[in-house]
């Protein structure tokens, strides 16, 4: 697990170390640099960057950038069946020289080229240049675990050319060659970090659309990226990268195939899945735990591991009672300390106090992009104290969405039968949801009324679009009158590309369209993002066994009927653990991961509140109309509605600019860092 950075058209040592330098938490135990030069016939140069949390195969022989014969590799992830596939290459006569799977990837890549992608399981963004043809391969997994973005410039200024130095720049470990060019010309850079790309940009600027998909869904989707001009390669995609730009294909999708058998073969199926899974995400050359929250999904991946007769190390956070009493949710903290008891873990847990206004800087730097999950800032916290003793942590993210676990699940599946309503009564509950389901007061029904409300409030859509208004935060309406006029183009639709892949054939069912849009979306774009991007920012790997693409697979071809069984969510996946995790914990309602961001709004933000959403600001931006800011803190305050997360996407976004479009960018300088507040 690493990051890595290149370029394509010039390849300069010095803008390779800026890169690499920008991004070292994502590995601290090394850094590789490689220039090629441009070929005779005037193909282009490439320069490959790398720094390294060394997890398999610690030893300098698996170092980065690696090279066989003409093809030369920096990756980032883990190959879960490397050493399978080793086995397979080494009876085909291959000879290894190192205990890597960085090796396996390249002899893979030297004898398949993009085929080989369809062999691997594992979580990887990688990118290997061919020094005889001139030109890169980059690929991205199924899912997108890991990320990947790029960018092309037709020119900038060459390195040096302000008077700060030379075009050279100093040399260091791992660094090999010249420089391949002294002028401006076309580049196409990627890493593994947006920052990285910034100063071939100089002055970034907000991609205007992207505003609207932020405000709707609190992050931004693929393959745009909240800076205009630097795009994401979208997960289950490679592309070959040369003088004249990039072409992309995609190599996966996710196709339900579903299969009539008796339930109790699915649930042995997904028993099987799931144990096997686990264990073969724990593969490592250095110590690994695992997250527990109490729930249903962290227990199952711990149950799994305890198996072996291991002692399992797990990671717990709470938070205080204070903090918690505005949350929706209850606390986890009593159900993960009985998981520990049950499983005999090494089990360490912390009650955090945190210092929100130093830990929501430092967050907006790590993220990038402007994305408003508070979990984002308990998944910081949480990798933080685990990194005491675990470079690499095992994580239920993802079982939600292949298990069908979300509460917007079992109410699009309710909301059907509004369709047998007259339109009149339908029309009806739409304008009388924000009278009879005020959010109301902080408190444990704060939740409930809320989705009572957006569940009435869907009454008079489409099916589709019912579902889509349960996974946003303002109608098209409401976006319009927060809004600053001009701020998106006219017309934009931040749910056409959702409505795209509900549309899509993708083999299933109705349900499987929702499952779908979710795994093309919500999945990659939010929570393996925060996940990727908050445990690198503490130097830890976050694996996701519920997301392997074996056990994705199997999933893909369980009927719909067995994830949603009547009211309950995730049925198959929860019947497949009894006898493995407690009863209580398998049937226990769902409380989710965040963070008390209702609580930190009234009190240790109230400050910063005052600054980032105060008139002089807003105005200044122009992103937002401050008047319906204003209307909504004081519902927010009296209780009237809960705006907390759009409150805070708004001051996060504030934030967002401050930190990466006020500044200019060049390799002259460091990275810039958090804001101090």
């Amino acid at each position: 697990m690493c990051g890595i950075c290149g370029t394509v058209g010039r390849a300069e040592q010095r803008e390779l170390r800026w890169m690499t330098d920008a991004m070292a938490h994502r590995g601290p135990d090394g850094e590789g640099l490689r220039l090629f030069p441009a070929g005779p016939g005037g193909e282009p140069a490439c320069g490959l960057g790398h720094r390294r949390l060394a997890i398999i195969d610690p030893t300098p022989a698996g170092a980065q950038p690696m090279s066989w014969e003409r093809w030369h590799l920096t990756y980032n992830g883990e190959i879960y069946n490397y050493r399978e596939l080793r086995a397979e290459l080494e009876a085909e006569g291959q000879i290894f020289h190192t205990g890597s799977d960085t090796e396996v990837l390249l002899r893979l890549f030297a004898l398949h080229g993009p085929a080989m992608l369809d062999r691997l399981n594992g979580i990887y963004a990688l990118a290997i240049w061919d020094e005889v043809d001139h030109r890169l391969f980059v690929a991205r997994d199924r899912l997108g675990v890991k990320p990947l973005y790029w960018t092309r410039v037709e020119s900038y200024p060459a390195p040096g050319t302000n008077g700060a130095g030379g075009a050279n720049g100093a040399g260091g470990a791992g660094a090999t060659g010249g420089t391949s060019a002294t002028g401006g010309g076309p580049v196409t850079a990627f890493a593994s970090e947006l920052k990285c790309l910034l100063p071939y940009i100089g002055r970034p600027t907000l991609e205007p659309s992207a505003l609207a998909d932020y405000l709707t869904f609190l992050w931004v989707p693929d393959p745009k990226t909240a800076f205009a001009g630097i795009h994401k390669l979208p997960p289950g995609h490679y592309a070959w990268i040369d003088g004249d730009g990039l072409e992309l294909t995609q190599w996966w999708d996710l196709r339900f195939a579903p299969e009539e058998r008796p339930e109790a073969e699915w649930i042995d199926a997904v028993r099987r899945g799931v144990h096997d899974a686990v264990l073969r995400q724990t593969v490592a050359d250095v110590p690994l735990g695992s997250f527990l929250s109490g729930g249903i999904d962290s227990t199952a991946v711990v149950a799994a591991m305890a198996s072996t007769g291991t002692t399992v190390a797990t990671y717990t956070i709470g938070f205080s009672e204070a903090d918690l009493a505005h949350e929706i949710v209850p606390d986890d903290l009593k159900y993960a300390r009985e998981m520990g008891r049950h499983y005999a873990t090494d089990y360490h847990e912390t009650i955090l106090e945190p210092d929100i206004l130093e830990l929501l800087p430092l967050t907006v730097w790590h993220l990038e992009e402007p994305l408003a999950d508070p979990a984002a800032i308990s998944t910081y916290l949480i990798c933080r104290e685990a990194r005491k003793g675990m470079p690499v942590m095992l994580s239920g993210v993802g079982g939600d969405e292949v298990f069908s676990g979300y509460p917007r699940h079992l109410a699009y599946r309710i909301s059907r039968y509004l369709d047998l309503l007259p339109g009149p009564v339908r029309r009806f509950l739409d304008r009388a949801a924000t009278p009879v389901a005020r959010p109301g007061s902080p408190g444990r029904l704060r939740g409930p009324r809320r989705n009572l409300w957006k569940f009435m409030r869907a009454a008079g859509m489409d099916k589709f679009d019912r579902y889509l208004s349960f996974c946003t935060y303002y109608t098209a309406e409401e976006l319009a009158e927060v809004l600053a006029p001009g701020a998106v183009p006219a017309g934009y639709d931040p749910l056409a590309r959702h409505r795209a892949y509900i549309a899509a054939d993708n083999g299933g069912d109705e349900h499987a369209h929702l499952l779908y849009v979710d795994a093309k979306t919500f999945l990659p774009c939010l929570n393996l993002t925060y996940t990727d991007k908050m445990g690198m920012a503490a130097s830890v790997e976050v694996r996701v066994p519920l997301l392997d693409d074996e056990l994705v697979a199997l999933t893909a071809r369980i009927p719909s009927q067995l994830k949603l069984k009547g009211t309950k969510r995730k049925y198959v996946f929860k019947k497949s653990q009894e006898g493995l995790v407690p009863h209580d914990v398998i049937w226990r309602p769902k409380a989710g991961f965040g963070a008390p961001v209702r609580a930190w709004l009234e009190t240790d933000l109230a400050p910063l509140v005052a600054d980032l959403l105060s008139q002089e600001t807003i105005e200044r931006r122009g992103l937002v109309r401050h008047a319906a800011v204003q209307q909504m803190w004081e519902e927010n305050s009296r209780g009237e509605a809960d705006y907390s997360l759009r409150l805070y996407a708004i001051l996060a976004l504030e934030l967002w600019c401050r930190t990466f479009l006020d500044r200019e960018w060049t390799f002259d300088q460091p990275a810039h860092g958090p804001l101090a507040l």
